[in-house]
């Protein structure tokens, strides 16, 4: 089993004329299946109708048509990256912050996946206990048992069948609820209409800004794009990036669900806008098809945590204390964490916990973004070039990523606008200073600089 996706020899300096056959990388429409389970969480209708609440429909509404175009621009060029050149989180982590901002990175990513995955989780086991009843430790052990085996067979081998089994039963749910709450309660146009007053600039308004700057904090699953794109391949990046990482997910992702969640939320009678309050009002308006749907739509995406949860895990596990260990081992701790987590009385501090590594998140992708564009001109690295290759530091990297997150975190917490422009001036900060300090040190990359001479080849056997 292989969490990361495997190559026999790669060409280190030559992104173009590399060795190594694309034969064990996934179809496209595997890899589509595969990512397209992020679809369905729950948390993609609550946040759409927690937009609306608060600032609006027609605000809301606009924030995610930004958030859409943003995230289809920005996913093209980092899809395209990883697919040409199996690149990782992790992998092109080093290329931007040296090896060793490549521990910090793919723990974070690690530690965002395994709080989302608990967030996922317990919205089943309340969907469970709204049920059946039972004790909450019960039904999170359930929920982590039956998710777990999902991964363990490698994410290639089975995520792509299972979540094409269940995309036509998440469309289906979705259309269910919708016509199952209008036939109930009344088809109106109160969701479209809500109106709660407009969100003054001292507060961070206008509304469909702070909608955009909302959208920012989950930018992870930008992170989550390079690492289910490193299992592409190269032939198929033309497909992936129209199809797979751009306009049609993200659509459907935030788009489509937030649609759902807002008609939903001022359609059912006391519904509370949360991804518990959405997934009990589910089990209360239909009874068991409303159980099922909660599970569809939790199993395909919580397949996405604990994959990128583990295989993150295992990178950080690997390099920090030089071992290596079974992807089934990491795949297992990974589970006991997610379990641990769900038993204790945390939910307070992972939001704060998710809101602070929503800029750290912003951050990185930033400085991916730009060291990409301002790179499209020279060799490119392959993701499974050796670590020897790499320096410990890359300066321009790691300055700009550790300022742009303190600005991001004291604008943030510190002023009522901080929720707003807190995580907007992260990405401006982590990109501008990044540019700017390439120069300064003359540092384009982590790679050491007699392996960008190119003068011979060196080759590297893949993990």
């Amino acid at each position: 089993m292989d969490l990361k996706g495997t190559n026999n020899t790669v060409e280190v300096t030559d992104a173009l004329y590399r060795t190594g056959s694309d034969e064990d990388q996934m179809g496209k429409w595997s890899l589509l299946m595969a990512f397209y389970g992020i679809a369905s969480a729950m948390f993609m209708l609550y946040i759409g109708a927690a937009m609306a609440v608060a600032y609006g429909t027609v605000n809301a509404i606009i924030g995610i048509v930004l958030t859409i175009i943003t995230y289809s621009l920005i996913n093209r060029v980092l899809a395209k990256h990883s697919i040409n050149n199996r690149t990782t989180v992790a992998r092109f982590s080093r290329t931007i912050l040296g090896k060793a901002g490549t521990i910090i990175a793919s723990v974070i990513l690690a530690l965002t996946a395994i709080y989302y995955a608990v967030f996922e989780g317990a919205i089943v086991v309340y969907a469970f206990q709204a049920a059946f009843g039972g004790e909450h430790w019960i039904w999170s052990l359930v929920v982590v048992a039956y998710s777990t085996p999902l991964i363990l067979g490698g994410v290639r081998r089975f995520l792509d069948k299972l979540n094409g089994w269940l995309l036509p039963l998440y469309l289906l749910g979705l259309v269910v609820m919708v016509v199952w709450a209008g036939v109930k309660f009344g088809f109106t146009d109160a969701w479209l209409t809500q109106t709660p007053g407009e969100l003054p600039l001292a507060a961070g308004g206008p509304g469909w800004l702070a909608t955009f700057a909302a959208y920012l904090g989950v930018w992870v699953l930008l992170m989550y794009t390079m690492d289910y794109a490193a299992l592409g391949k190269r032939q198929d990046t033309r497909f992936h990036t129209k199809y797979t990482f751009t306009w049609p997910f993200w659509t459907l992702t935030y788009g489509v669900n937030a649609l759902v969640g807002i008609f939903l939320t001022f359609t059912i009678p006391g519904l509370q806008v949360s991804e518990s309050g959405l997934s009990g009002g589910l089990v209360a308006l239909m009874g068991p098809i409303g159980l099922v749907l909660v599970l569809v739509f939790q199993t395909r995406i919580n397949t996405a945590n604990y994959f990128i949860g583990a295989a993150n895990l295992q990178e950080f596990g690997e390099r920090l204390f030089r071992v290596k260990l079974p992807a089934a081992f990491w795949v297992i701790v990974s589970s006991v964490i997610i379990y641990l987590l769900m038993l204790l009385p945390v939910i307070q501090y992972l939001l704060l916990a998710l809101a602070w590594q929503g800029v750290l998140v912003s951050g990185w992708v930033s400085i991916a973004l730009t060291h990409i564009l301002l790179n499209r001109t020279r060799k490119e690295e392959h993701g499974l070039l050796g670590d020897e290759h790499y320096k410990q530091v890359h300066y321009p990297g790691l300055i700009a990523w550790v300022a742009a997150t303190v600005v991001g975190i004291f604008l943030t917490s510190a002023f009522p606008w901080g929720a707003t422009w807190g995580p907007i001036a992260t990405v401006v900060v982590a990109s501008g200073l990044y540019a700017g300090l390439r120069g300064a040190f003359r540092q384009h990359s982590a790679l050491h600089l007699e392996t960008k001479a190119g003068t011979t080849r060196a080759f590297t056997e893949a993990g």
